[in-house]
């Protein structure tokens, strides 16, 4: 092995990684070495293998190759064949529906996750842990490097290094992206390598690899090189020098090409032969697979890898595989073989790995390289590929795809093949991101399938489904609209199965656009053509939209029936029946969530998850994962709340659709705000990424979008900017509000007024929402009311009529389940009541309510209750529990809170202090984040406590 010179500094900073990730906390890491090609990352990265071996942890290695870009997961899969246990774990990608193409791209990087901790911690004694070394990865598939993104954004948590090693100029740029992503989170440590110095050339490598060579060549040689190690060491290895002189080093420049393949003249021709056949296999060198490509007995092969290795141009791999020595020296003896022999040698390593029971998506590329005119027979092995990785690999199911649509002659006889493939090809690209080239590749298909054409009327509905899909995910909505009913609406009207798709599709697009009244009678004839067809899938499918569309429009006599109608049939259907249309079940579990029927809700997002994941139905996940998050935070499980959350992101972000990206980051928002402590920003963070994402408009996802925001603004002490964002929501008269949860929205607008002294707004919309509460009948929406109402009587100094409310606020909201709100509710009315001389009452109250935080994991109440607890229990009491926050108050935000304390709106502060009622608003907004309150009644209580147990100062701090 040559030797490593002039790395010091960089193996330092890699020990030192090394320490940190064997400490006792078992953190993970992912180190990035990035530079030129040649520039020395595989022998730097192969020094710290050795050294992270030498200290007891189990070390896999793993290569992207230049040849073999769509091969899913190439460069993982290497590595973990390197475990002695590696065909035990199947290489670690495999899951359930894997192999046959279904299943959940997102639960196997979930897998591989869990797979690495389970090596990680199988050693024994202090070294114990894991390092995965992937070399070559800007050559990675794109499957690899989502799968690399997914453990940058979680890392394990165990003794896990991940080593990459890429060409900076030839780096995709979602690798860039995530790497980068991973250097802001702190999970990454990039090390740039630069060239080496003169002296390490000159005075270290030259003497140890060319003995009695001059000094001064090796000085001329140096600069040949430009200090690039395989540059200078094929410089030595020739012997000269000139012809390179003042040019960039590139591993394919002439001069480093004719240096490199001049080691390949003194070969016998059966040798040459050998090695190209090498460069063709890449990893798949086997004796007896190049025995196959050669045409040559084992015997014979074996000689050959023999002389090969002697010279140092072969190197052994693992499972009896052979490569060529370098990834540079690889793509030039491949390039530089006889193309026609080229071709032969990948159509016989396609035969040879079928005849070795290889899968379809490992021939794959021997496949594509071998084509030259149309084949049957290989356009098959691609389009099994595609099938197989289009679920967990469906960049590479897209390249497939295409590689056969390419290789398709433009034929009548093949129209019907043609279309199918085009299909196919558009689905992959939505589930990869590819949103607007689907929706072009699919009004290809609609062009070329004519309704009257027997045979491309199937085809044609679920190119125009599809169509409308994809415009909805890109917000589109009336496009959408429009494709849907000009294609129900034509003369002669597609055959009745078509039309039940396609009306199923306007039940879920129209809403978005238009409101879910203007499409109720269509959902209604879908409903009865399904019943006269006797497709109860259909059926349960047009009852789910129909349930969730009257659930979402408050009409909540309708949304009942239907949702009760539609959960008895998809209970008594099949996990089978469902499996094609298991979108049903994600429409009947937001109905139900809107109902407040949380155990049946998350009992039919479990079903449909489950369903999903098996089928690949990636759409249909994150709005599953999603419902599960909103009723683990209503029923304050926030841990898992936060986790479901977190999934839907990452498969929202893979499938690239900013409306879908807006509502799951609005609803991971939501949950945060309770699961972090009241000084965290990250709700915040994460609900401005959702009204970017969402842009301006006031869509239902985009709706939602900006009241998150509100909801995060309020409980971060802003008020003012919580009030823009829910007007901008709502828009005139708050129509735009969901009209099924509009008065807990209602209560952030009251809440907004009252901190800002804004009374008559704040009686406005308190009695709007006890309206909207009243009609829709629901324990959460008249939690919510009450808690408005509480609000405005307490802002009016009636302690009594304000404590009152909010206990009967949270008997609301436990008959309906809502444990979150029910405990918020406790909190806030628990120093009131114990104001209003009921102690005891307002001690049991605040001690169920901080049971309930402490048990749901809600940093953000056990903090209040901590805060409000001197408030209930009294001063004598306080080593008793949980100690209060201690808060530091300047004088002036002192000032402020005792005017609170007195009453006074915003206005008169600022008429009383002399200030801009803006900068009295800001006051309280840092007064809120330091004392942990989230409204204006809840400030008053806290300096009320202050007040009477100091009696010194009447402008005594918040302790």
């Amino acid at each position: 092995m040559t030797p490593l010179v002039s790395r010091t500094a960089e193996l330092e900073r890699l020990d030192a990684v090394l320490d940190r990730t064997l400490g006792g906390g078992g953190e993970s890491a992912v180190v990035d070495l990035a530079g030129a090609a040649g520039i020395g990352k595989s022998r730097l990265m192969a020094e710290f293998c050795r050294r992270a071996r030498g200290r007891g942890m189990t070390v896999l290695r793993g290569r992207a190759t230049e040849y073999e870009q769509h091969i899913p997961y190439r460069p993982f899969s290497d590595a973990l064949a390197d475990h002695p246990r590696g065909h035990d774990h199947d290489m670690g990608l495999r899951e359930p529906g894997v192999g046959d193409g279904r299943g959940d791209r997102f639960g196997l990087h979930r897998s591989v996750a869990k797979l690495l901790v389970r090596i990680a911690g199988a050693g024994s004694g202090p070294g114990r842990g894991l390092v995965v070394a992937l070399d070559d990865l800007h050559w990675a598939d794109p499957a690899s490097l989502e799968l690399l993104d997914h453990l940058v954004r979680h890392p394990p948590h165990a003794p896990v290094m991940i080593v990459v090693a890429r060409r900076d100029r030839q780096t995709t740029p979602s690798l860039a992206a995530a790497l980068t992503r991973g250097i802001d989170m702190g999970t990454v440590l990039r090390l740039d390598l630069g060239p080496l110095t003169e002296r390490a050339c000159v005075e270290v490598l030259a003497p140890q690899l060319a003995p009695g060579l001059p000094p001064g060549r090796a000085v001329e040689l140096y600069a040949a090189s430009d200090g690039n190690p395989l540059y200078f060491l094929a410089l030595l290895q020739a012997g000269r020098g000139g012809q390179a002189r003042g040019h960039d080093v590139s591993p394919h420049s002439a001069g480093l090409g004719s240096l490199l393949l001049d080691e390949l003249t003194p070969l016998t021709a059966a040798q040459r032969r050998t090695a190209e056949a090498v460069a063709v296999l890449g990893d798949h060198g086997t004796v007896a697979l190049l025995a196959v490509v050669t045409g040559r007995d084992e015997a014979g092969v074996d000689a050959d890898l023999e002389a090969l290795a002697g010279r140092d141009l072969l190197r052994p791999g693992p499972g009896g595989r052979w490569r060529l020595r370098h990834p540079v020296l690889r793509a030039l003896v491949h390039d530089s073989t006889d193309p026609g022999s080229r071709v032969r040698m990948h159509r016989l390593a396609a035969a040879g790995l079928a005849g070795a029971g290889a899968p379809a998506t490992e021939r794959a590329h021997h496949v594509e390289r071998s084509l030259t005119g149309w084949d049957p027979q290989a356009v098959a092995v691609l389009s099994e590929a595609a099938e197989r990785a289009a679920a967990t690999a469906p960049a590479s199911s897209v390249h497939w795809l295409g590689v056969a649509l390419a290789n398709l002659p433009d034929e009548p006889q093949h129209t019907a093949m043609r279309r199918d493939l085009m299909l196919r090809r558009a689905r992959a690209l939505g589930v990869c991101g590819g949103l607007r080239e689907s929706r072009d590749l699919l009004h290809e298909v609609i062009a070329m399938s004519p309704p009257d054409e027997a045979g491309a009327t199937g085809v044609r509905a679920s190119a125009v489904t599809l169509s409308a899909v994809m415009e909805r995910h890109l917000g589109r909505y009336a496009e959408a609209v429009a494709l849907l009913r000009r294609e129900l609406s034509r003369t002669p009207g597609p055959p009745p199965a078509d039309a039940v798709e396609l009306g199923l599709e306007l039940g879920s697009s129209a809403p978005h656009a238009t409101g879910y009244p203007q499409v109720r009678a269509d959902v209604a004839r879908t409903l009865d053509l399904a019943r006269s067809l006797g497709d109860e899938v259909a059926e349960a499918g047009a009852l789910a939209i129909s349930a969730l569309g009257e659930a979402y429009e408050g009409e909540m006599s309708a949304a009942r029936e239907a949702t009760d109608r539609a959960a008895g049939l998809v209970d008594a259907l099949t996990d089978h029946d469902l499996a094609d249309l298991c979108e049903p079940l994600f429409r009947l579990s937001w109905a139900e969530v809107f109902l407040e029927r949380y155990a049946d809700a998350e009992r039919h997002a479990d079903r449909g998850l489950a369903i999903a994941r098996r089928g690949g139905r990636l759409y249909v996940l994150p709005h599953l994962l999603l419902c599960k998050a909103h009723v683990h935070t209503q029923t304050l499980r926030l841990d898992s709340a936060v986790e479901f959350a977190d999934e839907a992101e990452t498969i929202a972000r893979g499938i690239g659709s900013d409306e879908l990206l807006a509502f799951v980051l609005g609803s991971k928002a939501h949950a945060l705000v309770y699961a972090l402590p009241h000084d965290d920003r990250t709700p915040m963070a994460v609900a401005e990424e959702a009204v970017a994402a969402a842009g301006q408009g006031t869509h239902w996802w985009a709706s939602i979008a900006w009241c998150m925001l509100g909801y995060a603004a309020i409980h971060a002490g802003d008020p003012q900017r919580a009030r823009t964002a829910l007007l901008h929501a709502g828009g005139d008269n708050l129509n735009a509000l969901q009209p099924s949860m509009r008065p807990l929205f209602l209560e952030i607008l009251v809440n907004s007024a009252v901190a800002t002294g804004d009374t008559d707004h704040a009686r406005t919309w308190a009695e709007r929402a006890r309206k909207e509460a009243e009609q829709l009948d629901l324990p959460s929406q008249w939690a919510s009311a009450l808690r408005s109402a509480a609000h405005v009587v307490r802002g009016e100094g009636d302690t009594a009529a304000a404590a009152k409310l909010f206990e009967e606020a949270a008997e609301e909201a436990a008959r309906g389940g809502a444990v979150r709100w029910e405990a918020f509710s406790l909190l806030l009315g628990a120093p009131l009541t114990a104001a209003a001389g009921h102690p005891d009452r307002a001690r049991s109250m605040w001690t169920r309510a901080r049971r309930l935080a402490e048990t749901g994991g809600s940093r953000l109440l056990t903090g209040l209750a901590d805060a409000f607890r001197p408030t209930v229990f009294g001063p004598s009491t306080a080593d008793d529990g949980p100690a209060a926050v201690s808060v530091s108050l300047t004088l002036r935000e002192r000032e402020i809170a005792t005017l609170v304390a007195e009453g006074l709106t915003t206005p008169a502060i600022a008429a009383r202090l002399y200030l801009s009622p803006r900068t009295v608003e800001s006051h309280l907004g840092r007064i809120y984040r330091k004392t942990g309150v989230t409204s204006r009644a809840a400030l008053a209580v806290l300096q009320t406590r202050s007040e009477l147990s100091d009696g010194t100062t009447r402008t005594a701090g918040i302790t």
